[in-house]
Formats: structure tokens, sequence, C-alpha cells
């Protein structure tokens, strides 16, 4: 079992949705806080909150996109409270619409923060844990996108696979050097987060100049419904990993009902017949997203 009280964790997206309710549990289990996210005020406030609940916190403001930033951001956990014991990659954004009509900044911004933010923080914080000698673990949050291609959100879905083949390889890597550094990756359906927000957070060199396309606006309204409409809180997906995480199981499948299109996916794959649209057949995929 993964022991938290005392422990030091470094959370990105920290300042809202799962990054704020990973903080909010792990304070409650007696961590010691580091907190990163690209908005410095959101953060703030998130850092003053968990303060004055008691919580030992300091905020970084990161973009996780940007290797030195994350470079940083791992400094200062160091400064502060000198080992880090629990990574939450877990900053994200997302685009929508049809691939075509997907800008090249479209894809730099989703993937910047969704594949590299991750891998920032793999390359940076990996050493960091194996050379303490003590149990250390990371968790990368990916997303049922990553394990299923639903039609109008072809860079989310292509960044997750991304992620899930990325944590999938780090298992099997830092099972072959030893040591006490563990991994797991969480793959949510939605859930009501800011994540049908994440356009306030892009960078203005990468926002586009053009009006979004009707599948763009069609995608934006399917994703704030979807988001809407999610069963669990964020708060009952961050006391599922961190249970995932005190026993050390990889996979954290917070909605189990999409299973059965995830097999329906394989079969399709082993049988090679044409990929099933995800959302056309299973109503419970409907309802768990």
């Amino acid at each position: 079992m993964f022991e938290f009280d005392g422990k030091v964790a470094v959370i990105t997206g920290a300042a809202s949705g799962f990054g704020r309710a990973f903080a909010e549990n792990g304070a409650s289990l007696g961590m010691k806080l580091v907190l990163a996210d690209v908005d410095a005020d959101a953060l703030a406030q998130t850092v003053d909150a968990l303060r004055a609940a008691g919580a030992e916190a300091i905020g970084v403001p990161t973009d996780v996109s940007d290797g030195a930033q994350v470079q940083a951001l791992a400094d200062a956990a160091l400064a502060a409270f000198g080992k880090v014991h629990l990574l939450f990659n877990n900053a994200g954004v997302g685009s929508g619409g049809f691939l075509w009509e997907s800008s090249a900044n479209d894809w730099a911004w989703v993937f910047g923060v969704n594949v590299m933010g991750v891998a920032h923080g793999v390359r940076v914080f990996t050493p960091i844990m194996l050379n303490q000698n003590e149990p250390a673990h990371i968790v990368n949050t990916a997303s049922v996108a990553g394990l299923l291609s639903p039609p109008s959100m072809g860079i989310y879905n292509a960044s997750k696979h991304a992620v899930v083949s990325l944590t999938e390889t780090l298992y099997h890597d830092l099972q072959n050097v030893g040591g006490e550094v563990g991994c797991s990756l969480l793959c949510p359906a939605f859930v009501p987060t800011g994540i049908a927000d994440a356009e306030r957070a892009r960078p203005e060199s990468l926002r586009n100049s053009e009006e979004p396309t009707r599948s763009q606006l069609a995608a934006d309204k399917q994703l704030q419904r979807a988001v809407r409409s999610g069963k669990l809180s964020a708060a009952e997906v961050a006391a599922l990993t961190f249970d995932a995480i005190g026993e050390r199981r990889f996979y954290i499948l917070t909605h189990p009902a999409i299973l059965a299109t995830v097999r329906l996916r394989h079969e399709d794959i082993e049988q090679q017949r044409n990929p099933t649209d995800p959302l056309s057949l299973k109503p419970e995929v409907k309802e768990a997203r």
C-alpha cells in the first residue's frame, strides 16, 4: 500500500476540475502540495483556500507545454519540500470538429499540453523519484477518448491515445529498472469540470484568426452538454484515483459502463472490420459520457 501522510504531491492543472479535487483529497490525507496551473490567479485562489483549511501548499504558475517551466516546477518542489512522492500529470485541453477543419494551431496547442505536458512531467520527475529510493507514484490523466475514437474529437482522441501508450510504456520501463516508482493511467469519461472551457487558457500565439466552423461549433455544444450531464463529480473521481494509487493499480477506469464499447473496438480490430462509431450503439456509453 502507498502511504500518503507527510508525503509530497505535485499536481498540474491544479486550479480547477480534477487537479483541484486531487489537491483537496491529498490535503485530507496529510500530503504536502505543490500545485501548478497556467492560470496564475485561479491557482493562487486554490492555494489560499487549501492553506486556510490547514494544508501545507505552494503554487507554481506553469505552462506544462514548456519543458523549462516543468523543470522550474520540479526545482520549486524540491526547494520547498526536498522530495516528490506523487506526481499528477493532469493538465489538459481539448479542441473539436472535423479533423480537416482543425488548424495547425489547434494541433500545436492540444498536443503541447496533453502530450508534451505529460512527457515533460515524466522526463523531469521520474529520475528524481528513482533517485530517492523510496515509494513514489506517477498518475497520468488520459480519458476514455484514449481507448475509443468518437467522431469530431480527432485531435483530443489522438492526444489521449498518445498518453495511454506513453503511460503503458512507462509502466514497463519502470518495471525493467526495478525500484519503488509506480504509475497509473486515469481514463475518466465526461465529468463536470472546466475542460469544456479550456479555450480561455489558449495562448494568444496559438489562437485561430478564423471563426469556428459549423462542425467545431457543434462539437463544442456537444462537449458542453456531455460535461454537464456527467454522473460522477471530480471529487468522486479523485477518491477513486487515490484508492487505486494506494493499491498500486495501473488502470483507473472511473466509468465501467464504457468497457463494453472498448471491447467492441477491440473486436473491430481483431476481426478486421470497419470501425464502429462508439456513440451510435451503446446507450450506456452516452450515459457514462
